[in-house]
């Protein structure tokens, strides 16, 4: 994707995204009342019976603008806001959230079912201008069968990432344009402070990391370990989500004992993921049922095997590929949501100074 190695993106890059947004569909969702529009990420997916069943009940269409990856949708929506290209927007998260509350990208709506989301995961409750819908931990992904034939332990750890047998072995996403970039770059910043990330960045860095714009590029492209890529990546290190394993097993019979890819568990920073109505959206009626739909025990109970991140819902049931396959992680780590707002430009800024020249 084509975005400078900054958040914001330049103004080519804004026109091309913003007009391939448009060239999906009516802005804003259209005059069409019946129609509500779902601006999000690449990376969204919902059961077709779902969605159809929401459909019915609520007697909307809804269409779904896909703008790449989170950071560049993230962006996209900031250039239009006031005349967005949808109704609502799902995939922001606690990495990039302050940045679009503080250019006032949503309108205030406290969805439907909010209560059975845990407080913790509302990072915005005073004013409910976002809805907390799924987390996941952002964590180093490993190729099981690589590490076999070459009778080598993979990492568990950040440190363990610099020893040299894992030299050119890992590939990460651009902390400017990913959101698991950015996390995996915050992950490193909560884990050796302000004063000893950029450190532990050029030791990476000379340890031969890769970075690619995107997670898709990563996984699908980079990653050995990926079916979907066909094992032709040759990286068996890999920035993913500790839920990714089950992606690998699902559909497989006889089921394995384990999934042909591993967590790194000691490299994992907790991602929280938002929607929001937009601000000026065409059908603010037709986004607040939207999102009523998102905070729903059957959105929310369908998010686990869809998109691989555990539902925002505490009441939510998650089926048993997902938490048998899956890594749990119990100390994952984590930066206060002010802290990232303060620094986050500035480190991105360093970041993209140190890793990319």
């Amino acid at each position: 994707m084509s975005i400078t190695s900054r958040i914001t993106v330049s103004a080519v890059a804004a026109a091309v995204g913003i007009a391939a947004l448009a060239a999906c569909g009516t802005p804003g969702g259209g005059a069409d009342a019946k129609t509500v529009t779902l601006v999000s990420h690449d990376s969204f997916n919902v059961s077709k019976s779902v969605l159809a069943a929401f459909e019915k009940e609520s007697g909307y269409k809804v269409k779904i603008l896909k703008g790449g990856d989170a950071g560049k949708a993230v962006n996209q929506a900031i250039l239009s806001k006031g005349n967005p290209q949808g109704d609502v927007f799902f995939g922001i998260d606690n990495t990039l959230l302050s940045r679009a509350l503080n250019e006032g990208v949503f309108s205030p709506y406290e969805a439907k079912g909010l209560a059975n989301v845990p407080a913790g995961l509302q990072l915005d409750k005073s004013e409910h201008r976002v809805t907390p819908l799924d987390y996941g931990d952002i964590c180093v992904n490993y190729d099981r069968g690589y590490f076999a034939r070459h009778r080598t332990a993979p990492p568990k750890t950040f440190d363990d990432l610099l020893e040299p047998r894992y030299k050119g072995l890992l590939v990460t996403e651009n902390s400017a344009t990913s959101s698991p970039g950015l996390a995996f770059q915050l992950g490193t910043i909560a884990k050796y402070g302000p004063d000893g990330w950029q450190d532990y960045w050029k030791k990476l860095k000379a340890n031969g990391v890769e970075v690619v714009d995107g997670w898709e590029q990563a996984y699908y492209e980079r990653f050995s370990g990926s079916a979907a890529g066909k094992g032709k990546g040759d990286k068996p290190l890999v920035v993913s989500y500790a839920s990714s394993p089950p992606v690998e097993v699902l559909g497989k019979k006889p089921a394995p004992k384990e999934a042909p890819t591993g967590v790194a568990t000691g490299t994992c920073f907790r991602q929280i993921e938002f929607g929001g109505l937009l601000k000026g959206a065409k059908n603010a009626k037709g986004g607040k049922a939207l999102l009523d739909f998102l905070v729903s025990k059957e959105f929310q109970e369908d998010v686990p095997l869809k998109m691989f991140v555990n539902p925002a819902r505490k009441d939510a049931k998650v089926p048993e590929l997902f938490t048998k396959y899956g890594a749990t992680i119990d100390e994952p780590t984590t930066l206060p949501p002010e802290t990232i707002t303060k620094n986050r430009e500035q480190w991105i800024k360093q970041w993209s100074s140190l890793v990319l020249k």
